[in-house]
């Protein structure tokens, strides 16, 4: 597969556009998902994410090998960042934000026939939950919690992403985690079933 990768970068690079647009096809729902983690609102995300592929697009020809994916999330969170400073110099509310459903951004679920309509609403309420608790942590908490604990990458990819140390990596994910638990059980955002009482 990365010999696969490497060949359709390489085409890229000399100007394939539909190489490009393959890389494109790999990585859009890996961008989009940190970016709508980071943001929270779907309509940024999305622009964010196009913004991510366009940026990399531009710069492809400084791209000097190892991981396409870790090169491309960095972007990705980057201007995550941007968006997230200009947010915090002019605070604004999204009109469409204040008339959506929790469903927003998510895209269309099919229902699983096996799952009961009780269990569906559970897993969405504490999708909301995990996403109102992400909203409150500081960035770069957040940006390693959503890489770690739900993209799933290695502590060393995600030090190269966020250009931290490994150490630094583990410290804020330690701190994340044990901050987003605790947004969780004060505010009671947690939906009952998902909640462990004190004994």
């Amino acid at each position: 597969m990365l010999n696969e990768e490497e060949r359709i970068i390489e085409s890229a690079q000399r100007g394939d556009v539909e190489a490009f647009n393959q890389l494109v096809r790999l990585y859009e729902s890996r961008v989009y998902n940190l970016c709508y983690r980071m943001l929270g609102d779907a309509e940024a995300a999305a622009d964010v994410a196009q913004d991510t592929f366009i940026s990399a697009y531009r710069n492809l020809g400084r791209f000097r090998g190892g991981l396409f994916r870790s090169w491309l999330l960095r972007i990705a969170t980057n201007a995550c960042y941007d968006v997230l400073r200009a947010r915090k110099r002019r605070p604004s509310t999204s009109l469409d934000a204040l008339g959506t459903s929790d469903d927003e951004g998510r895209g269309f679920d099919l229902p699983d026939p096996h799952e009961h309509p009780d269990e569906v609403a559970l897993r969405h309420e504490l999708a909301a939950a995990i996403q109102q608790g992400l909203a409150q942590l500081p960035e770069d908490q957040r940006v390693v919690i959503i890489l770690s604990d739900i993209q799933g990458m290695a502590y060393d990819e995600i030090a190269a992403i966020t250009a931290t140390s490994l150490g630094t990596v583990k410290s804020r994910l330690s701190r994340g985690r044990a901050r987003l638990r605790d947004i969780l059980r004060a505010g009671e955002l947690l939906p009952a079933k998902f909640r462990h009482e004190d004994r």
